[in-house]
């Protein structure tokens, strides 16, 4: 076996076996988190970020959120965000930031009278402080991540090790669920979202994850698997991490990581010779296989109840009235918000106040663009237009960046159905910034 794979090989079992320790050890999952962040600012500050080191440790935060989150490890809830923020700031110390970056220190910029007017209408009880970072930290990180990456020069090889290091922690996360629930037959007993395969935890944010591991070690399978040894190895890691996440039952994470797929695939095959498409379809044929095949064993563990859920229909093969679980009835009212305030919207976090009061139920929003909409009037109007619409103009600069696409396709559906309550689409919006290089490993330089 070469170094190389043994090398892959000793990091996928390290990632399997810090799965293991937690499950058994629940303590264990504080030193992680602890380790993760403690060890990546020693890793930034030894190498001065000469190889993009503060992108693969934020990476690598990003990918143990949803682990961290469900067992405790972090050192607060939010921690994720601020750790990213933390380290693309170690990054610009080291590194610059990218002084093209006007679309985004403008962003930030329409995120204030949002933040100034909730400091006047929220609620005399509310801990103002607090909710307001809670609602706002997913832009901000956005934020600052981008204004870092923006047309930063990069090489392919070096994109794919961020990767890599976003998805072994999402391992320790597979493993740590097919632990906590070794019997998938006992726990499935409908077709909505179960917490029970979710590692108690919310099945969203768990799918969400799961469906970017996916991808991540799909496109191994693709790019980076140069022997059959590494082949087989990625594929029984994408069996694993796609069953737990279809057997979380939340179709969000899921389809969005299949998308992925697709998109990078015809990225892939229009951009190939002839011979090049040639071996790009035996790919697709072996891709294909290993999905039918994770379909029919998750139909198969699952009694047929994961065809219903797809399918939008209850345990007893009725068709669902809602087809988005209620959420559509959040995003209603908070597009009500903006057609009754459409300059400054009613605050941040407002809207969950103002949805309680007129409801009676506590629900936070599950779309960021509602939630912008609602909440920073015309000027989120404006902020989703810059988030959406730069990252398609730097394509048509320079479209030799494979993932492009794929990253705004995650932050945009994401966010659709998770918001921004993790750092994961904050972050992988981020990358799309980023000025892939075909087969250069050079220093970054400033922009």
């Amino acid at each position: 076996m070469k170094k190389e794979e043994l090398n892959y090989l000793y990091l996928v079992l390290f990632h399997v076996f810090i799965g293991f320790v937690i499950y058994l050890a629940p303590f264990a999952a504080k030193l992680y988190g602890y380790s993760i962040f403690i060890l990546g600012g020693y890793f930034v500050i030894k190498t001065q970020n000469r190889n993009h080191e503060a992108l693969i440790v934020a990476a690598y935060i990003v990918g143990s959120e949803v682990l961290l989150r469900m067992t405790g490890g972090n050192i607060s809830y939010e921690f994720s965000k601020y750790a990213v923020i933390i380290f693309v700031l170690f990054g610009m110390y080291f590194s610059g930031f990218s002084k093209g970056a006007t679309p985004y220190w403008f962003f930030l910029l329409l995120l204030v009278p949002g933040v100034i007017l909730s400091t006047f209408v929220l609620n005399y009880d509310t801990n103002i402080r607090t909710t307001i970072a809670f609602n706002i930290s997913g832009p901000v990180c956005l934020a600052v991540a981008s204004i870092y990456t923006y047309k930063r020069k990069i090489a392919l090889e070096q994109v794919n090790n961020m990767l890599l290091s976003m998805g072994l922690p999402i391992i320790s996360c597979m493993v740590y669920l097919s632990l906590y629930t070794p019997n998938i037959k006992d726990v499935i007993t409908g077709t909505g979202s179960n917490f029970e395969t979710s590692g108690g935890f919310g099945p969203n944010q768990v799918a969400t994850f799961l469906g970017l591991g996916m991808f991540i070690f799909f496109s191994r399978i693709i790019l980076e698997s140069r022997s059959k040894f590494l082949v087989v190895l990625n594929l029984i890691i994408v069996f694993n991490i796609s069953y737990r996440g279809m057997v979380t039952f939340s179709r969000g994470g899921m389809i969005t990581g299949f998308l992925m797929i697709v998109l990078l695939l015809l990225f892939l095959y229009f951009k190939m010779n002839y011979r090049g498409k040639v071996k790009l379809n035996y790919v697709i044929v072996i891709i294909g296989l290993t999905m039918m095949a994770i379909w029919g064993y998750a139909s198969f563990q699952t009694g047929g109840l994961i065809n219903k859920r797809y399918a939008n229909q209850d345990a007893a093969g009725r068709a669902k009235e809602s087809r988005f679980t209620g959420r559509e009835d959040v995003a209603k009212t908070e597009i009500n918000m903006f057609l009754e305030n459409p300059v400054f919207g009613v605050g941040v976090a407002k809207g969950l106040e103002i949805r309680e009061s007129e409801t009676g139920i506590l629900i936070a929003s599950h779309d960021e663009i509602t939630r912008m909409l609602a909440e920073h009037g015309s000027f989120g109007i404006l902020g989703l237009m810059i988030l959406f619409f730069t990252p398609l103009i730097l394509y048509l600069e320079n479209s030799f960046n494979m993932y492009l696409l794929c990253f705004v396709a995650f932050w945009f559906l994401t966010i659709n159905h998770a918001a921004m309550r993790t750092a994961v689409p904050a972050f992988v919006y981020s990358l799309s910034l980023l000025n892939v290089q075909l087969g250069t490993n050079r220093k970054v330089s400033d922009q």
